[in-house]
């Protein structure tokens, strides 16, 4: 054949990340929603290339944690005064919390934000890190770090949906996935706006139907998810009116 195995994963690797990154950098939102008016917080959906394929990072959080504890989640946190914008938040967490060096990621874009249970403004960030990347887990914050093809949140194996009441008592369907993981010989269990996350990136990235359903107009991905977030914040900010 005239080709060496050794060149062939690169060049596989290589394709595969330029296929996202074209895909990723078609939604990106830059600051579109940086001024609304909520407190901001960030998280950064690490993504790397394994065996060909693309897998996402998360974290476990720690069991001390006043706040859902031993939660799945992204490395992320809230906003300090001293970071530039969103993308800053997500590298300065990460490093915190998993040990990831900044330098370290290479940053694609900003995604449509979500709104979290304490109505924080979340903005995932999405960056590619390396395959050969050592988490060095702060134990204070996160008690394990596991690795799930992203191909999972379009095709799960092990898939149900969960009632979920937000803050003002409005009741909605959140998903919720069971992931074996056979490294840890552990079951991790992701749900709420980290599934709706790790969801709506599998969505971009692969351009395909999950088999499941999701509330997006699949054939217009950007407006329908800038649209339901819209929607999201418009019935926050008049819950917010009418307690005043």
């Amino acid at each position: 054949l005239g080709m060496s195995r050794r060149s062939f994963p690169f060049a596989s690797r290589k394709s595969v990340k330029e296929k996202a990154r074209l895909r990723l950098r078609e939604f990106d939102v830059g600051d579109k929603f940086s001024r609304l008016p909520l407190p901001k917080a960030s998280v950064l959906l690490p993504l790397m290339v394994r065996e060909g394929k693309l897998h996402l990072l998360l974290t476990v959080r720690s069991m001390q944690l006043r706040r859902s504890p031993g939660e799945v989640c992204f490395p992320g946190g809230k906003s300090e005064a001293s970071d530039k914008d969103e993308i800053d938040t997500a590298l300065r967490e990460a490093k915190e919390e998993v040990g990831l060096q900044p330098e370290k990621v290479e940053v694609i874009c900003r995604l449509v934000p979500g709104i979290d249970k304490m109505n924080h403004l979340v903005t995932p960030v999405v960056g590619f890190i390396e395959d050969t990347f050592q988490a060095i887990p702060n134990p204070d914050e996160v008690s394990d770090v596991f690795i799930v093809p992203l191909e999972y949140f379009v095709k799960p194996l092990n898939y149900k949906t969960l009632p979920y009441k937000n803050s003002s008592g409005h009741l909605s369907w959140v998903h919720c996935f069971t992931y074996d993981d056979h490294e840890h010989k552990m079951s991790f269990r992701i749900w709420g706006l980290t599934a709706h996350f790790a969801v709506f990136l599998a969505l971009v990235i692969f351009g395909k139907r999950p088999t499941f359903e999701v509330d997006y107009d699949l054939d217009n991905l950007i407006s329908s998810s800038e649209n339901n977030f819209m929607n999201l914040y418009a019935s926050l900010y008049e819950r917010k009116k009418s307690n005043l």
